[in-house]
């Protein structure tokens, strides 16, 4: 560490401190002295040794930090609420949301849900009325308004076509006949569905104009299933759930959009958590249509 630069990175101070990088962030609440570059901290590296020393001496050290000489944490078993944003989370409701939501609570951290698209959920978290908002492949924005945001991956899930119990899965060309039960403009997988349709020379807005619009892959789902329509728009995921055929049409990337200045917040330090956890891979990657590569991970979209 004596050559390396005077601004460290997040990475970097996790390993002058030996914790682990997401412990960082829980510090910078904690009056950790940083400094923003761009979208990402900076941290001087006698700050950050006179802090930790300073810390020493009020609190014993974490254990397993050896001589990192710092204050131990003391999460409650139930995090308090704080001010700002409502401990929600925005999204359509797919399978992984419902796992996630349910590993939370057991994990000691309660976070409700908002049913919400792509751009409803954008909307709440610029408005400050959501800690996170599902988001998927082709709506990943690097700004929400003026804020940077950041990406927490979760899955990449398969996006398709279901079709009723006997009947078989559907095919894009019968759609035009068949009752189908699809999703608002605002939904973003509702682009997979249009283009499919026009690379197959049939008109989305025909197609659709006859089509339920309803505001989830569940609702998708079960509108097929209980033979209110032929075919439907909907995850793999919810179509496994209810034992329908199903005809893929595209593999796309969700996860969780947050602000990144609050990628310290406890909520979202717990959601990344759990997401990295084995017990949530393997729930999660056993069902049809999710794979959790990457599961947990922060990233920054261009």
């Amino acid at each position: 560490m004596a050559t390396a630069p005077s601004l460290l990175k997040t990475e970097e101070v996790a390993r002058l401190l030996r914790v682990h990088p997401k412990h960082v962030y829980r510090l910078l609440k904690r009056g950790l002295p940083a400094r923003r570059v761009g979208s990402e901290w900076r941290f001087d590296r006698t700050d950050v040794m006179q802090w930790a020393r300073q810390g020493s001496r009020n609190a014993p050290a974490e254990p397993g930090l050896e001589r990192a000489e710092l204050p131990a944490p003391a999460p409650p078993a139930l995090a308090p609420p704080r001010p700002g944003a409502a401990p929600l989370i925005a999204a359509n409701g797919d399978v992984v949301i419902v796992i996630l939501l349910r590993q939370l609570q057991e994990a000691g951290m309660l976070l409700g849900f908002v049913q919400s698209d792509k751009e409803t959920g954008v909307r709440h978290l610029d408005a400050g009325r959501v800690v996170a908002t599902g988001c998927h492949a082709g709506g990943f924005p690097s700004h929400v308004g003026a804020e940077r945001v950041a990406r927490i991956h979760l899955v990449t899930r398969e996006i398709g076509l279901v079709g009723r119990h006997g009947a078989g899965a559907p095919r894009l060309a019968d759609l035009p006949r068949l009752r189908l039960a699809s999703r608002p403009r605002s939904a973003g997988v509702r682009e997979y569905l249009d283009g499919a349709l026009r690379a197959g020379g049939a008109d989305p807005d025909a197609v659709h104009a006859r089509a339920i619009l309803l505001g989830s892959h569940l609702d998708v789902a079960c509108a097929v299933a209980a033979g209110h329509a032929d075919a439907g728009l909907v995850s793999r995921a919810w179509g496994e759930r209810l034992g329908l055929p199903f005809t893929p049409l595209a593999q796309e990337a969700y996860g969780l959009l947050v602000r990144a200045r609050e990628l310290g917040d406890p909520r979202v330090v717990k959601i990344c958590e759990v997401a990295q956890g084995d017990r949530f891979r393997a729930q999660v990657g056993a069902v049809p249509g999710y794979d959790t590569t990457g599961a947990g991970d922060i990233r920054y979209d261009a």
